[in-house]
């Protein structure tokens, strides 16, 4: 199964930082925006990435000129029709993404696969809205996706063998190291990870310890390269609820329960970075 041309649906961080991820690697991209403007603006922050890379000498100006050649914008769907792969990366939101395969399905060539960037919903549900489940999966890159090694290839019962390979060897091919994981909320990392970040925000609500010497003590303590509440902040406080709740609703463990004050800094609109305010402020 060759892959040539990947379609990406979403133009937020996530979908900005695959698109550029699969460019750089030589693979033309269709990066589709629900507004050609949004989508547009997402290209200029590539077309800046890149620039700093150029600056910094890690990219020449040659290779920062044919990446950005490799990719076109649409808010047009259909413009996905030709892909080999297509990756969603919109609001993780089950309903939103189950309509979203029902139509990529109708409008993408029989061979293409489907793959979804959900960081913790369940990839089954997503497949059985297609005509094609044995050609859906997931692909799960991390937050930034041009700096993080790890992609998480999420195998749903109904995967074929080939489409699981081809995926791999996707994620291997834009640079990343590929890890192979059954399909079950939270996958490998985020199945470890967010007890340990659910627990860091009871603490603080607990009053066991202030904010900076929670940070200060994973990052000393476990040679850690941020602390637990500014890696929230990084991840986004409304994601981070989102995922728990995803992952207490399979497993139903009190360690998976959002702590309280997550909730009502969601609620406060308190989202981390993208608000400019969270656990932190940003300027």
């Amino acid at each position: 199964m060759s892959i040539k041309r990947v379609g990406v649906v979403g133009s937020g961080i996530m979908g900005s930082g695959i698109t550029e991820c699969a460019a750089k690697a030589g693979f033309e991209v269709v990066l589709r925006s629900r507004r050609k403007e949004t989508a547009d603006a997402t290209l200029a922050g590539l077309e800046k990435s890149l620039d700093r890379q150029v600056q910094k000498g890690k990219l020449s100006d040659e290779e920062r000129t044919a990446a950005l050649g490799r990719v076109r914008t649409t808010s047009d769907l259909a413009d996905l029709a030709d892909c080999d792969l297509v990756i969603e990366s919109v609001v993780e939101d089950l309903a939103v993404k189950k309509h979203l395969f029902t139509e990529l399905d109708r409008i993408c060539q029989e061979g293409a696969i489907l793959a979804t960037n959900t960081s913790t919903l369940p990839v089954i549900e997503l497949a059985m809205q297609t005509g094609r489940p044995e050609r859906v999966c997931g692909i799960h890159f991390f937050n930034p996706a041009p700096v993080m090694g790890l992609v998480e290839i999420v195998r749903p019962l109904t995967a074929a063998d080939e489409t699981i390979a081809a995926a791999k060897a996707f994620a291997e091919a834009v640079g990343k190291t590929a890890v192979v994981v059954k399909d079950q909320a939270g996958f490998i990392v985020n199945a470890l990870l967010f007890p340990y970040l659910n627990n860091a925000v009871r603490l603080l609500e607990n009053g066991v310890a202030s904010r900076d010497d929670i940070d200060q003590a994973m990052k000393l303590g476990c040679n850690f390269p941020m602390g637990p509440l500014a890696l929230l902040d990084l991840v986004g406080l409304d994601t981070s609820l989102a995922i728990l709740e995803a992952l207490y609703e399979e497993y139903r463990d009190p360690n998976y329960a959002p702590v309280p004050l997550l909730k009502r800094m969601v609620a406060a609109e308190m989202l981390g970075r993208k608000s400019g305010k969270g656990f932190y402020e940003y300027h």
